[in-house]
C-alpha cells in the first residue's frame, strides 16, 4: 500500500466524534482522502476535524441522525456538494445497550438499538450506493461486531442488530458488484473506547474480563479497527467484497476462546 492510497478520493465516516469512527476518519484522511466527519455530536465531530487538519489532512464536520432518512439523504448530498464526489463510506454510527436477557428487554429499547445500528446502516448504504453505482463505483465499510458472528448474552438487541448488519452487507455486495461498488463489514471484538470505559467505570464489566475474551488476552484500540477499515477502502482490497472481517485478536476463531 502506498503512503497516500486515497489521494484524490473523498468520503464519509458516521459516528466519527470519538472512538472507532474518529480513528477511522483520521486514518482515511492520513491516507490522502477528504473526509466528512459525521455525528450527532457536532462539537465532538468538529474536534475530530481539527485533529485531522492539525495533521495536514482535509475534513469537514456534519451533523446527522442516521436513523432519520431525510437527514441521511441530506448528509450524502452535503458530502457530494462539499467534495464533488463520494468514493467511500464507513458506516460506523451505533449505540450499545445492555438490557439483560431477552425477556427483560423492552420493545422500546429493542427498536431504539435497531433503528440506529441496523436501519441507520441500511439508510446510509441506500443513499451512498445510489450515488456510487451511478458514478463509477466505490467502497462501503459497515461496522458490525464479533457478537454479530457468534452472539453474546444479555445484549439481545445489539446482537441482533450486528447480525443484521452482516446480512445487509452481503446482500448489497451481491446487488452492486457489477456497478463497481464493494460492500464489506468489520467485526471488532473488545475495543477500548469511551463507551467501553464508561461500562468499566459503571461496574458493568472489568478490563481483565474483557481482555480474557481474546486468546491474546488483550483488548483492541480504535486504531486497530481503523487500519482494517482503511485497507478495505483502498484498492489493496479491490477483490474483497461481501466479507465480514473479524478484528478481534482471534476471539471468534474458536468458541472456547470467545467464551473465555
Amino acid at each position: 500500500m502506498t503512503d497516500m492510497p486515497l489521494e484524490g478520493r473523498a468520503g464519509l465516516v458516521t459516528g466519527a466524534a470519538y472512538g472507532i469512527g474518529r480513528a477511522a476518519a483520521q486514518a482515511l484522511a492520513g491516507a490522502g482522502a477528504q473526509v466528512a466527519v459525521v455525528d450527532l455530536d457536532l462539537d465532538r465531530a468538529t474536534e475530530t476535524v481539527e485533529l485531522i487538519k492539525d495533521a495536514g489532512g482535509r475534513a469537514v464536520a456534519l451533523r446527522a441522525d442516521v436513523s432519520d432518512e431525510s437527514q441521511v439523504r441530506h448528509m450524502v448530498s452535503e458530502v457530494v456538494n462539499a467534495f464533488g464526489r463520494l468514493d467511500f463510506a464507513h458506516n460506523n454510527a451505533g449505540v450499545g445497550l445492555i438490557t439483560g436477557p431477552t425477556v427483560d428487554c423492552s420493545r422500546a429499547d429493542y427498536e431504539k438499538v435497531l433503528s440506529v445500528n441496523l436501519v441507520g446502516t441500511f439508510l446510509c448504504m441506500k443513499y451512498e450506493i445510489q450515488h456510487m453505482s451511478n458514478n463509477g463505483g466505490g467502497s462501503v465499510v459497515n461496522t458490525s461486531s464479533a457478537v454479530g458472528l457468534l452472539g453474546f448474552p444479555n445484549q439481545p438487541a445489539y446482537v441482533a442488530s450486528k447480525f443484521g448488519v452482516i446480512g445487509a452487507t452481503k446482500a448489497a455486495a451481491l446487488e452492486y458488484a457489477a456497478q463497481g461498488v464493494r460492500v464489506n463489514a468489520v467485526c471488532p471484538g473488545t475495543v477500548l473506547t469511551g463507551m467501553t470505559e464508561s461500562g468499566i467505570q459503571d461496574g458493568v464489566f472489568d478490563l481483565q474480563g474483557l481482555a480474557s475474551l481474546s486468546p491474546n488476552k488483550q483488548v483492541a484500540y480504535p486504531d486497530h479497527i481503523a487500519q482494517a477499515v482503511l485497507w478495505l477502502t483502498t484498492d489493496a482490497a479491490s477483490f474483497v467484497n461481501g466479507a465480514a472481517v473479524p478484528v478481534d485478536g482471534g476471539a471468534t476463531a474458536g468458541l472456547a476462546s470467545f467464551w473465555g
